[in-house]
């Protein structure tokens, strides 16, 4: 072996990446990790798993928090569309039609092994990742589907934001029961998804076209 060339798993020399690409092999492979091990691996096992020294991980992230903090951003931030606000409260377009559009996009992004075990891994851990992710989410998201059905309700039940939560918990629970209790999924998400948004919308008295 050459002295001084750093070595790969397989022996051979490790091939030199520009920095963006480095750093995001370290996040990908760190969403990897975290989602196995939950949040207390250390980051000697993850520079091992990436074949490189923790002294390479450190050039890119000072802190351990700091590469948490670029996992979360990863699993959660960037599964969330910036239009989606808009589109959310877009009422040339009918309520349900949004929650249909918009949470099958949302399953399709978050219903993966990584997203639920970091999420399950991090709320055990009491970590404030969590914490941040539903504030934004409950911001971004759910006030303005509350905000909608507020707008469209006919019956005299006044929706809460406890309403929400119920609907969005129940949709995402579908993923969790999959990837976390190991329970087959149904065979088709989507329909599942429909008939949660179409109870919800039935409770407020909203019409599928309103």
């Amino acid at each position: 072996m050459e002295r001084g060339k750093p070595q790969c798993d397989d022996g051979g020399p490790r091939r030199r990446l520009p920095p963006q690409e480095r750093r995001a092999q370290i996040v990908e492979e760190a969403v990897r990790f975290f989602a196995e091990v939950g949040l207390e691996g250390n980051t000697r096992q993850l520079a091992k798993r990436l074949g490189v020294t923790q002294s390479l991980l450190f050039k890119y992230f000072a802190t351990k928090d700091d590469l948490l903090e670029a996992v979360y951003e990863r699993v959660y931030l960037d599964r969330l569309s910036p239009d989606w606000p808009e589109r959310l409260t877009d009422r040339s377009v009918p309520l349900r039609a949004r929650l249909l559009a918009f949470y099958t996009q949302y399953s399709a992004l978050i219903f993966e092994r990584a997203w639920m075990r970091i999420f399950m891994f991090s709320g055990l851990a009491g970590a404030a990742l969590n914490h941040r992710y539903l504030e934004h989410l409950g911001g971004v998201i759910l006030r303005p589907i509350l905000a909608e059905t507020e707008a469209l309700a006919t019956n005299g039940n006044r929706p809460g934001l406890d309403d929400i939560w119920n609907l969005h918990g129940g949709i995402v629970y579908i993923g969790i029961r999959t990837h976390i209790y190991g329970l087959p999924g149904p065979d088709n998400p989507e329909l599942v998804i429909a008939r949660a948004i179409d109870k919800y919308l039935l409770y407020f008295g909203i019409h599928p076209e309103a």
